[in-house]
């Protein structure tokens, strides 16, 4: 043990004496380590940091849930893009046929969407709002949370009653200080009153649905203003959950064979619609975010593959200048173990510091782009160690040879040179 430590204490001497001595040429040794761990840490962060938003905006839409669309989510429609633009898109009389014939559906709803319009209040306004018009469990099944005020009642929905829930930016631009529950806005003509506000979400690029602008109404008041049957001038969702204990893939089943049924579909053709969960889009997400991190690590891996020979470099070189002093020590009775140890870990420290200055340089492009850019960054402590590892890992393979050289120096001949 005893013997370990001066072998560290003596490598980390000589390491730091090899910055000192030859500095140009260490620093640009070091370079590509530095470059190599930023590429392959700064990569994975922004990976990381892209799936978290992404998933985070994802989930608004809803988890364990079942979609009903017209396009497919885990195949390039495109393709075929004709085949899919003949489907009809899925409208009330699906969702009234799954809610009263499945088994299996614990919850179902149906939404509109109609972007484009602006809310009134005395004489302000605000415009580029967006109205949703949903079926009465679409609260059973996302996480839409009211801060202020309530949900409609099922008589106000029923009776299609003019009642709203604001998101939080629309209240905010539209009453500023005053309290909004149960103050009167002007929306297709008609007055409204204003029931709940929904907790703000904050600005986000993957947001994929921005509550905290929407005007939310029942759908059966949606119905009176809005041509909810033409999909040029709205856009629908049709979306089921599971009852307990029952497989998504039954369900999923169920539905499927319940709207081959209302549509009138025969035995040999094709679906007119798919089915969709979460898991199908996680899948393309997986494959995705998988190719952006191969590719940081080939980016990282070409720079690591220049470090780690500049590295080899300066061990030789360190070898051939204390080639006289190895000798020395072999002839005081130094083991080949002990000088091999010795440049291996020279070798490691010198990695590490160049790993060390990667992550550094990481961390500030992360903090900068987090601040710059509506972009939430971070860098885990899973891709910091990942970064000291790499590093380890890269000083052994550069040292190694050089190590093993001087270990196998004769000391008579060592000593002569």
């Amino acid at each position: 043990m005893v013997t370990l430590l001066k072998v560290l204490l003596e490598s980390q001497r000589q390491a730091f004496g090899s910055l000192k001595s030859n500095k140009l040429r260490t620093f640009l040794s070091l370079v590509g380590i530095t470059i190599g761990i930023f590429c392959i840490i700064s990569v994975k962060s922004a990976v990381d940091s892209l799936e978290t938003n992404v998933r985070a905006g994802i989930s608004e839409i809803g988890t364990g849930t079942v979609y009903i669309e017209k396009y497919p989510w885990n195949e390039d429609w495109e393709d075929n893009y004709f085949k899919y633009m003949k489907r009809p898109d899925p409208d009330l009389k699906d969702y009234e046929v799954i809610r009263d014939k499945s088994k299996l559906a614990g919850n179902v709803a149906f939404t509109v969407f109609s972007g484009g319009k602006t809310l009134k209040y005395k004489s302000s306004s605000v415009s580029g709002l967006f109205v949703m018009g949903s079926t009465y469990e679409l609260q059973e099944i996302q996480n839409l949370e009211i801060e202020q005020g309530r949900y409609f009642s099922n008589s106000e929905y029923n009776s299609g009653s003019n009642r709203v829930i604001l998101g939080s930016v629309a209240a905010k631009e539209l009453f500023g200080s005053l309290d909004p529950i149960g103050l009167q806005v002007k929306l297709f003509g008609q007055t409204y009153q204003v029931i709940g506000v929904l907790k703000e979400e904050g600005e986000s690029m993957f947001n994929f649905i921005n509550y905290d602008d929407v005007i939310w109404v029942c759908l059966t008041n949606a119905r009176r203003f809005m041509n909810i049957k033409n999909s040029r001038q709205v856009g629908e969702s049709l979306v089921a959950t599971a009852k307990a204990g029952v497989d998504i893939e039954d369900l999923k089943s169920e539905l499927t064979g319940l709207l081959r049924s209302h549509r009138g579909l025969r035995p040999k053709d094709d679906d007119n619609f798919s089915v969709m969960e979460m898991s199908s889009l996680n899948q393309v997400l997986e494959g995705f975010f998988g190719t952006l991190n191969i590719a940081g690590l080939v980016i990282g891996g070409f720079a690591l593959i220049v470090g780690m020979f500049s590295v080899a470099n300066i061990m030789f070189v360190s070898v051939k200048e204390r080639t006289n002093i190895i000798g020395i020590k072999k002839a005081l009775g130094a083991q080949k173990g002990i000088i091999l140890m010795e440049f291996l870990i020279e070798a490691i420290i010198l990695c590490l510091i160049g790993g060390v200055l990667g992550l550094v340089v990481s961390y500030a492009l992360i903090q900068f782009i987090s601040t710059a850019l509506d972009f939430e960054m971070t860098m885990t402590i899973g891709n910091a160690i990942a970064g000291v590892v790499v590093s380890i890992l890269v000083g052994v393979l550069s040292g190694f040879i050089p190590a093993l050289i001087a270990s196998r120096l004769d000391p008579v001949v060592a000593m002569r040179q």
